[in-house]
């Protein structure tokens, strides 16, 4: 990679960042769906589990992380393992946190969604490492599931049929997470096949790293003027 495309690839990764942050409300549910999930009553397993895949394929905030997780893991054995611990700790506070009642500002919560892929986005740029990563990874997964629930909640879900139609919804959160790691898996083995990876890689976490605090700046914003 040229030294002159190297030094416009950064701006337009930024660029792209702020485009995308501006998009994306982390956990944020369309306003269709809203409707659905304010006005379903009884148990509707398809509708829940479609929209619990909708949420991970279209979640840019879980999507960024994802991407930071498996950026630099070549075995799919390795990837089963972060993911799955992800998963898990996404489901634990997804499900308790909508079955219990537990609620946490949405800003604070998405705010630390923010920084979890600036620190991904560090630690894959060798510049920090402050705990495991596979403990990071399922601590951060218990953050992003505990901002999905708090989103939930403020939508005050019918008791009639929630906790299947929860589990649905989870089984569909999964099933988009495997959908869209198939796609970030093929595009990050292709990526690490080309002889100018190393650059490329760190440009691609300075973009992880940009995304994040924007996610993080706009958050924190929100949480000071609602």
């Amino acid at each position: 990679m040229s030294k002159t495309y190297r030094s416009l690839t950064l701006p337009l990764w930024a660029m792209f960042a702020v485009l995308l942050a501006s998009q994306a409300s982390a956990h944020g549910v369309a306003a269709q769906d809203q409707g659905f999930l304010v006005s379903a009553s009884g148990i509707h397993l398809g509708p829940f589990i479609y929209l619990g895949a909708k949420h991970m394929v279209t979640g840019y905030d879980h999507l960024l992380y994802l991407v930071g997780v498996i950026f630099f893991l070549g075995k799919l054995r390795d990837v089963a393992t972060f993911v799955s611990l992800f998963a898990l700790g996404h489901s634990i506070t997804l499900l308790t946190g909508v079955l219990s009642g537990i609620h946490v500002n949405p800003n604070i919560i998405d705010a630390i969604i923010g920084l979890s892929v600036c620190y991904k986005a560090l630690e894959n740029l060798g510049t920090i490492r402050l705990m495991n990563p596979k403990s990071a990874v399922f601590g951060f997964g218990l953050v992003h599931g505990l901002g999905l629930s708090s989103k939930l909640q403020d939508l005050s879900l019918s008791k009639d049929g929630l906790i299947a139609n929860m589990l649905a919804f989870n089984v569909g959160v999964e099933i988009g997470q495997v959908l869209s790691l198939t796609v970030l898996f093929a595009a990050l083995a292709w990526l690490r096949a080309r002889p100018d990876f190393p650059s490329l890689s760190t440009t691609a976490n300075v973009f992880l790293f940009a995304a994040g605090l924007i996610l993080f700046g706009m958050q924190t914003v929100g949480y000071f003027i609602s």
